[in-house]
């Protein structure tokens, strides 16, 4: 007999669903063996846990009734969390794309009962409202073009089909070069919003990648504006209301153009971009601002978003007690309430009338004024904070989605690794080497091969590319920092399964899945970001610092074949591919820094120390103990310590510099502002 089965899965976002009166099945052949039994179409709905919208429709259509009388009459019916199975999303997220529809989540889409999609939408309101039909004209509009016109449905079917396929054959070649990069930041540049930062026009997303090559091309060309543009941007978002002010760490996007109005939800690949974003810029501005609010994001993850195993949940949600935004927004009765007499002072720093600014509610905000008060100032400022998220922590909290997911764990990994280099916080090193064990524990297969998703004591759902690049990025930072082998060894074992099991030989370039997918009806492959930085991107920055680690050519020229197969985009849409042209730069401009000496040492840990105060993006750094073989073609081998002390050398393409033992002398020749001058 037809039920709901999610019962029986894991997935938090499933698990929402399990009361539904629709009888949901989970994405697997048994969906699909009912729909051609009983001739039905499926229709598949994707969310997330954190997903306000997915909430919305979920009370209004699959909590009603009727409207699920009728989906469980006229269709087998799907549910698929796409942050589990990030595969099928990525494909029929595309087909959407290709019916000439936006995007977004909920995702529904109509599928034959081979899982190949004819139609689609995203959210539908139960009632015809704002230009939309109601979900159920959709649902039997839908089911009587299916049933009579079978003819329309196969035109559709196998249009959608031959396009999905070229997508992923689409060859798009182009060679890079840093010129090429240089016009994509100026052009970027000409895009920024002059005052707010970020891109044009609302919403506002906090774009890593994209801001990344805007202190690239700073760094390169010591133009002014640029980094005046980059700084407009980060301190918006450090002071608008899309920063938890109470809480750290940052809402997936503003809904508006001032950044004010956070959409709430708040995701673990956002807040790691941003600290890699904040310690990429901090060395290069010595911004007070920027160092607060990764402290503050950093102690948010710590406190809130470790999971017990040690790994990372992977976001919480935008709602609590059903209502978007309730957790986090105050009202002016409530803060001169708990406040007293320190009342007025906090409410002139944080925007707080009797009015408020949302939706008659404040949400917490210093957008008036960037700059930081007095020393004096700020300690009283901090303590009323705290005293006011003491009582935040009273309220019924957003859900957390306590999945970990190998791609989100990796950039969180890479992101505390090296946040505890620039900011020399060992506890910050600790946490991210107790997740990489997580990982390796709870996620990686005897054979090496990583599982994508992780929850409740059970390792599920598809491999994918991005969990193979971010995980090796993250072993190689960790490797830096320790030296550690085994870390090293990870990150070579990686890169050989997705070099065996994704490489597309015929086009160049990595697959989304690997060739053993079992059911998926087409392998996507493309070099575009989306909220997080592509896989093919953050593997060939990985295949780059491979070639310099291990001296193994290999890994360079697999480097170029990936940005040479997805470089033709970058004329046509560069924004598009923004991590691709960040590791091009590597591969054009690495910096190799060799530290002849002991780790341990104090002279060797001053040279690191040097080393990770400048703002050098593309850094490969190596200590190794006086006599070790480097690689046989590593421009640094047979160098020698000079009068028996730590010994640095920095070596750009095949030529390094004199031996450098002075702190401050190493910091100036890895100093890309003082190499311009």
């Amino acid at each position: 007999m037809s039920r709901n089965r999610l019962d029986r899965e894991t997935s938090p976002y499933l698990l929402q669903h399990r009361d539904n009166p629709v009888h949901w099945h989970a994405w697997g052949p048994d969906a699909f063996q009912e729909a051609r039994k009983y001739g039905k179409p499926v229709l598949l709905s994707i969310g997330y846990a954190a997903c306000h919208w997915c909430h919305v429709m979920a009370h209004e259509s699959f909590e009603d009734p009727q409207i699920a009388e009728l989906m469980n009459e006229l269709f087998v019916n799907i549910k698929v969390d796409r942050e589990e199975r990030p595969d099928i999303d990525a494909i029929y997220m595309h087909s959407l794309a290709l019916l000439g529809q936006q995007g977004g989540w909920p995702l529904t889409m109509f599928l034959t009962s081979d899982g190949e999609p004819f139609w689609g939408g995203t959210y539908f309101p139960p009632k015809p409202a704002h230009g939309r039909p109601s979900f159920r004209e959709v649902l039997r509009e839908v089911h009587q073009v299916y049933m009579s016109e079978p003819g329309k449905i196969a035109n559709n079917r196998d249009a959608l089909k031959q396009a999905l396929n070229q997508m992923s054959q689409t060859r798009t070649e182009g060679a890079l070069s840093l010129e090429i990069i240089d016009q994509a930041v100026r052009a970027l540049a000409r895009q920024i919003d002059q005052s707010r930062g970020g891109l044009r026009g609302a919403p506002k997303f906090p774009q890593s990648s994209i801001f990344e090559m805007l202190w690239r091309g700073y760094l390169r060309s010591k133009d002014d504006g640029q980094v005046k543009l980059l700084n407009a941007t980060l301190e918006n978002i450090c002071q608008g209301g899309i920063f938890d002010h109470l809480g750290g760490g940052i809402s997936r996007y503003s809904v508006d153009e001032n950044w004010l109005v956070p959409h709430f939800e708040k995701m673990l690949y956002d807040n790691a971009q941003f600290i890699d974003l904040l310690s990429m810029v901090w060395p290069g501005t010595h911004s007070t601002l920027y160092a607060w609010r990764l402290f503050e994001t950093v102690g948010w993850v710590q406190r809130e978003m470790v999971l017990p195993e040690g790994g990372f949940a992977a976001s919480l949600d935008a709602d609590s007690e059903g209502v978007e935004g309730k957790f986090y927004v105050w009202d002016e009765t409530g803060i001169d309430r708990l406040l007293g007499l320190d009342a007025k002072f906090f409410k002139q720093h944080y925007d707080v009338t009797p009015v408020g600014n949302w939706e008659g509610h404040t949400i917490l905000n210093r957008l008036k004024d960037f700059g930081l008060g007095s020393d004096a100032d700020e300690r009283r400022l901090a303590l009323l904070r705290d005293k006011l998220l003491r009582v935040r922590e009273q309220r019924i909290p957003p859900a957390r989605d306590d999945k970990a997911l190998a791609d989100w764990n990796g950039m969180m990994i890479a992101a505390l690794a090296n946040a505890a280099a620039v900011f020399d916080r060992p506890s910050w090193f600790e946490t991210a080497a107790r997740a990489f064990e997580f990982v390796i524990e709870n996620m990686t297969g005897k054979d090496g091969r990583l599982a994508h998703s992780w929850c409740a004591g059970k390792a599920s759902g598809a491999e994918i590319l991005d969990d193979y690049a971010q995980m090796s990025r993250a072993a190689l930072n960790l490797y830096e920092l320790t030296g550690f082998p085994g870390y090293l060894d990870w990150a070579v074992k990686w890169v050989a399964e997705v070099n065996e099991r994704f490489w597309d030989s015929d086009n160049g370039g990595y697959f989304y899945t690997p060739k053993d997918a079992s059911d998926l009806i087409v392998r996507t492959r493309q070099g575009a970001d989306n909220a997080t930085p592509s896989g093919n991107g953050v593997m060939a920055g990985v295949l780059v610092r491979l070639g310099y680690l291990t001296g193994d050519m290999n890994y360079r020229m697999r480097a170029i074949a990936v940005t040479e197969a997805f470089g033709g985009e970058a004329r046509k849409n560069y924004l598009s591919v923004a991590s691709l042209l960040n590791s091009f730069e590597s591969l054009e401009g690495g910096v190799q820094i060799i530290i002849l000496g002991d780790r341990a040492d104090k002279h060797t840990q001053k040279l690191l120390q040097a080393i990770y105060s400048q703002p050098v993006p593309d850094r490969t750094v190596m200590v190794i103990a006086p006599g070790t073989d480097l690689p046989k073609n590593h421009p640094a081998r047979n160098k020698t310590q000079r009068d028996n002390r730590a010994t640095a050398y920095v070596c750009r393409g095949p030529s390094c510099s004199m031996p450098l033992t002075d702190p401050g002398m190493l910091a100036d020749a890895i100093d890309p502002r003082k190499a311009l001058k």
